[in-house]
């Protein structure tokens, strides 16, 4: 492994993703999650623990198009867990995370929802 910046602030991960993501770089992409972070992609199913967050990155980055940095949300902080959001540049949903301090200061992704899609509540 190559030394990589880390999330000083919740707010990190999220440049830190688009960055990493567009250099097409798995491995940095995985360092940005505790060992046992739940991700729910690919859409439909979760990905669970950092090595399993790493290979599939690794088979979807080879596919995918360069990513636009989304301004984010407020974050929410208390204590040591933090929600970060960011909602997409086309409106079609949002994005969330659920994100902890770590014993050196810095944050690492926990859960992680990349897509939720708008739902029309079931009383229409």
């Amino acid at each position: 492994m190559t030394k990589r910046e880390k999330a000083r602030r919740p707010e990190d991960l999220t440049r830190l993703f688009v960055e990493r993501a567009n250099a097409k770089d798995a491995e940095g992409l995985a360092l940005l999650y505790e060992e046992g972070a739940v991700m729910a992609y690919p859409p439909g199913r979760q990905t669970v623990g950092r090595a399993a967050i790493h290979r599939m990155w690794e088979e979807a980055l080879p596919h995918m198009p360069a990513i636009e940095p989304e301004e984010p949300l407020p974050t929410l902080i208390s204590g040591d867990l933090a929600l970060t959001s960011t909602p997409p540049r086309d409106g079609s949903g949002a994005r969330a995370q659920v994100v902890r301090r770590q014993p050196d200061g810095t944050w690492l992704r926990v859960l992680d929802q990349p897509e939720f899609q708008p739902v029309a509540p079931r009383w229409q």
